[in-house]
Order: C-alpha cells, then sequence, then structure tokens
C-alpha cells in the first residue's frame, strides 16, 4: 500500500501536476490491465502512467493474454522493459530474451517485437528522441 506523508494538505482542487510526487501501485495497475486485456478481442490493454507534451520521459504499462504480441516496430528512444507479471519474450535483430516478473531489460535501438509466453504485464518506460 503507498501512502503519502509530509507535504501540506491536498484537496481535489489542487492544479500543481509536475510538482508533487505521485505514487502508483503497480501491481494493481497491472491485475487491472490483464484483467482487461483477457476480455479484450485483441488480447491486449495498455494504460499511459506518465505523459504528457511537456515530459520527455513516458511510462506505459502494457498487458498482453499469452500468446499473443506487438508486432516488430521501429525503437522509439531509449527505452526499458520491466516485467511486472508473467512471461515475455522480447526480439531485436538477432537477440532475443526471456524474462520474468522482476527482470528489467534495456531495449536495444533496433525493430523489435514482443510476445507474451503467458499472460504477462510490462511497465515501458521511454525516453523518445528529440
Amino acid at each position: 500500500m503507498i501512502r503519502r506523508t509530509g507535504g501540506p494538505p491536498r484537496g481535489p482542487d489542487d492544479t500543481d501536476e509536475g510538482t508533487t510526487m505521485e505514487a502508483l501501485s503497480l501491481t494493481r495497475l497491472a491485475d487491472e490491465q490483464l484483467a482487461a486485456a483477457r476480455e479484450a478481442d485483441s488480447g491486449r490493454s495498455a494504460r499511459s502512467l506518465h505523459h504528457g507534451r511537456d515530459r520527455r520521459l513516458r511510462q506505459t504499462l502494457l498487458a498482453l493474454r499469452g500468446g499473443r504480441s506487438l508486432d516488430e516496430h521501429d525503437s522509439p528512444g531509449e527505452a526499458t522493459l520491466q516485467v511486472l507479471a508473467g512471461r515475455v519474450r522480447l526480439v531485436a535483430g538477432d537477440e532475443a530474451w526471456e524474462g520474468d516478473a522482476g527482470d528489467l531489460v534495456v531495449i536495444p535501438p533496433l525493430r523489435h517485437a514482443l510476445h507474451a509466453v503467458t499472460d504477462a504485464a510490462v511497465l515501458l518506460t521511454v525516453t523518445p528522441r528529440p
């Protein structure tokens, strides 16, 4: 459970986005996205967690049903992939990597694809090219 301690009281009208600490439960969000992916015809679901036109760092939680993939695509910039649940296979060029919950891989700046070996949730962190 995440608890906020210290700082001024926060109310529903606070508009200082980007100047305060934000905390999310990746476990809860992964469970929610996995449930959505299991129901979706595409077998996948995604939620942007940190993004915006004034932010360079972007984080997206992706969930895939086992056997589903994100087809090969260009690298958007510097990126890492953290496995939150399940097992995935990342293929980039002639290399392949399989990872389980708790694993982290730096995605090379090559075309790559992601395959869910089992139902899986991952956190994709990207700093897009300028």
